[in-house]
């Protein structure tokens, strides 16, 4: 499809349309290669798809409208995503940590990012209900041959619960430890974030489990890459009103921004403006 370049808006989104329903979904990247179009054509262009109830946008691509509010990609799948982006998110979140202070992180690869942040902060005790998270600050306390743990690691505590496909902890047993802690700042990923419907996932349970973190934390820190605003998950678990602070990536749009800024305490774009950005 080397010309595609040229075709009409509406030919474009009937392409799309027809991949999303031949393959059951579709990312932004393959779509970019088979359209041969900028990422900010083919993000507008699953926008006006989306607002016509055609289709639903997920992590960095597209599904049938049948499986978005329930599709929850796996952990891997989703550390592939936007990676860039979720570096930047990490470096700007970790800034928001003080030493010594309690910090709690729930599941996501943008949460597994920050935590990458965080393990040179000193005194930190982590609550987490991510394996993966938990697994980066084992990795960092890990003593040198013939030494013991340095002074100053972090303390973590990991729940119990019910894996997802996100590799985290949720359900009776991790909400009820959740519950019973109090934490400083807390660092909460989404699978999709609007107006309409705040901080939304596909699990359920894990809809829950956020909720218990939200209940427990001092500071609410979500973090999240552009592509998730706009998409809607089926369980909402926090309003943007109960969200303190939300660190996103400069490849969201101005008007976005305005939108949001208009409903989150504080808003922090991470990382570089993308060339020749006009929103």
């Amino acid at each position: 499809m080397a010309d595609n370049q040229n075709l009409l808006a509406g030919q474009r989104r009937a392409l799309i349309l027809e991949e999303v329903r031949r393959r059951g979904g579709i990312r932004v990247s393959e779509l970019t290669r088979m359209l041969q179009v900028s990422d900010m054509t083919v993000r507008r262009d699953l926008d006006v798809l989306a607002r016509q109830g055609t289709l639903e946008k997920v992590h960095g691509g597209a599904v049938p409208v049948d499986q978005a509010r329930t599709h929850e990609p796996g952990f891997e799948a989703k550390s592939e995503l936007e990676l860039t982006a979720k570096s930047d998110i990490a470096r700007a979140a970790a800034s928001l940590v003080v030493p010594g202070t309690a910090v709690a992180l729930a599941g996501g690869t943008t949460t597994f990012a920050v935590a990458q942040q965080l393990v040179d902060i000193p005194d930190l005790t982590v609550v987490t209900n991510s394996v993966r998270v938990a697994d980066v600050f084992h990795a960092a306390r890990r003593p040198a041959e013939g030494r013991g743990v340095e002074s100053g690691a972090a303390t973590v505590v990991l729940t119990g619960g019910v894996r997802t496909p996100s590799e985290t902890l949720v359900g009776p047993v991790a909400d009820a430890a959740i519950g019973s802690l109090h934490f400083d700042v807390l660092f909460l990923g989404t699978h999709g974030i609007s107006v309409e419907a705040g901080c939304s996932t596909p699990n359920l349970a894990e809809a829950e489990t956020n909720r218990h973190f939200i209940r427990s934390a001092r500071r609410v820190v979500v973090v999240a890459d552009h592509t998730k605003w706009g998409t809607t998950g089926l369980s909402s678990f926090a309003s943007l009103d109960e969200v303190d602070t939300l660190v996103m990536d400069a490849g969201l749009a101005s008007d976005d921004r305005e939108e949001i800024e208009e409903h989150v305490a504080e808003l922090i774009i991470a990382g570089p403006e993308p060339a020749g950005a006009a929103g």
